[in-house]
C-alpha cells in the first residue's frame, strides 16, 4: 500500500477553520476533546497529479489506514516553530517512499495522549490504541494539522483520570497527519474482514482488563460490538439465501450470537468496575437474552440490580443462576444478602407505617 505523500508542497497554503468536540477514552478515564483547528494543506506536486488531487480532496483515513502522525504539546510546538531541519526532511522523504509500518506503543495508565510526543508515529486507524489521536485523524487529510484542548471529565471516583505529569490543565496539543495508506469503511468490508476486527478488539479488551486498564477494555469491547451487531444480521441473511461461500471463514449466526452475548457480558463487568450499574444491568440483560445459559451474565445482572437497589430483579437473576449452577457459593451468598436487606427494608417500612397510624 502506497501512503498519500505530502512531503513536496507548493508554497501557497489554503486554510480552513473548523471546530468540533467529543469525549475520548484514556486508560485513566474520560476526557473531553475540543478541536479548534486551522487546516493547513496544499496540493501535492506529483507525476500523477489527477490521482493525487482526488486523494487529497476526497480522501481521509479509514478503518485499517496506517497513519503517519506527529503529536506535540503546545509548549513543544511553540519551541519548535520554524522550517523543518534537513535531517527531518530526509526522514519524511524516506518514510513517504516506503510502506508505513505500525509503531509499537505501550499503553500507560498515567498518559493521556499515549503516543510518543514530538516524534513521527505510525498508527493503524481503528485499533483504539490512542483514542484521542485516532478521533482527530478520522476527519483529516494528508498534510493537515489541528490543535486540540483536553479536559478531564469527573464522573465519580472510579472515572477520575490520573493527573498527567507533563503540564497544567487543560492540555493543548497539535496533531499533524503527514501521510496515510488506504483503508475501508466498515460497510465496505467483507464479512471475514469484519470478523477479524471483532476478534482483534475482543482479544485486546481481555488483555487490557487483565492489566487493569478497565476504560481501555470497555472501549475495545464496545468497538467489537459495533462491528459485530451488523455482522450478525448480514450472516443471517446470507444463511437464509444459502450463499454460504460468502461466510465460510466465519462462525455461524448462532455462534456469532454467543460471541455477542459474551461481549455484552464482558462490557457489563467493566461497567460494574467503573461504578456504572445501570449500564452494567442493561448489557448483562442483553447477554442473558442472547444466551440464557450464560451464568456469568446472570451473576453480573444480579450484581448490577443489587447496586441499583432493585432487589426483586436481583433475586430473580441469582435464582436463575442457581438453576444453571446449583449450589454456586457466590449466588447462595448473594441471595442471603438480598434476603437480609429485604428483611431490614420491611422492618423499616413497618416502623414508618406504625408512626403514621399511631
Amino acid at each position: 500500500m502506497e501512503p498519500v505523500d505530502m512531503t513536496e508542497m507548493q508554497p501557497d497554503k489554503q486554510e480552513a477553520v473548523d471546530v468540533a468536540s467529543w469525549v475520548s477514552v484514556c486508560p485513566g478515564g474520560l476526557w473531553r476533546v475540543q478541536r479548534n483547528e486551522t487546516h493547513e494543506w496544499t496540493q501535492q506536486i506529483s507525476s500523477n497529479a489527477a490521482d493525487d488531487a482526488s486523494c487529497l480532496t476526497n480522501g481521509c483515513p479509514k478503518l485499517g489506514s496506517l497513519c503517519r502522525v506527529k503529536v506535540q504539546l503546545k509548549a513543544q510546538t511553540d519551541d519548535s516553530d520554524g522550517p523543518p531541519s534537513t535531517k527531518e526532511n530526509e526522514k519524511m522523504a524516506v518514510t513517504a517512499a516506503t510502506d508505513l509500518v505500525p509503531t509499537p506503543i505501550l499503553r500507560r495508565q498515567d498518559a493521556v495522549l499515549q503516543v510518543p510526543l514530538g516524534d513521527w508515529t505510525t498508527l493503524r486507524l481503528g485499533e483504539g490504541q490512542c483514542d484521542i489521536t485516532e478521533a482527530c485523524l478520522e476527519g483529516m487529510r494528508a498534510g493537515e494539522k489541528c490543535e486540540i484542548q483536553l479536559i478531564p471529565i469527573g464522573t465519580g471516583p472510579e472515572a477520575s483520570p490520573h493527573q498527567p505529569s507533563y503540564g497544567d490543565l487543560p492540555l493543548v496539543a497539535t496533531v499533524e497527519l503527514q501521510a496515510f495508506t488506504p483503508g475501508k469503511e466498515s460497510w465496505e468490508m467483507t464479512p471475514t474482514e469484519r470478523w477479524e476486527w471483532v476478534k482483534l478488539h475482543k482479544e485486546r479488551g481481555g488483555g487490557r482488563f487483565r492489566s487493569g486498564d478497565i476504560w481501555g477494555a470497555t472501549d475495545s469491547y464496545s468497538r467489537a460490538l459495533k462491528l459485530l451487531i451488523p455482522l450478525c444480521g448480514l450472516v443471517g441473511e446470507v444463511e437464509d439465501t444459502n450463499c454460504l461461500e460468502e461466510t465460510h471463514q466465519i462462525p455461524s449466526s448462532d455462534q456469532l450470537k454467543i460471541k455477542k452475548a459474551e461481549l455484552h457480558s464482558n462490557l457489563s463487568l467493566c461497567q460494574l468496575k467503573l461504578n456504572q450499574p445501570q449500564r452494567a444491568r442493561d448489557n448483562a440483560a442483553k447477554a442473558t437474552q442472547l444466551e440464557p445459559g450464560a451464568s456469568k451474565a446472570w451473576y453480573r445482572l444480579g450484581q448490577a440490580c443489587q447496586k441499583l437497589n432493585e432487589l426483586d430483579e436481583a433475586k430473580e437473576a441469582f435464582k436463575k443462576l442457581l438453576e444453571i449452577q446449583p449450589d454456586l457459593p457466590a449466588a447462595v451468598k448473594a441471595l442471603k444478602e438480598i434476603m437480609s436487606r429485604e428483611k431490614e427494608r420491611n422492618v423499616q417500612l413497618g416502623l414508618r407505617l406504625s408512626k403514621m397510624f399511631s
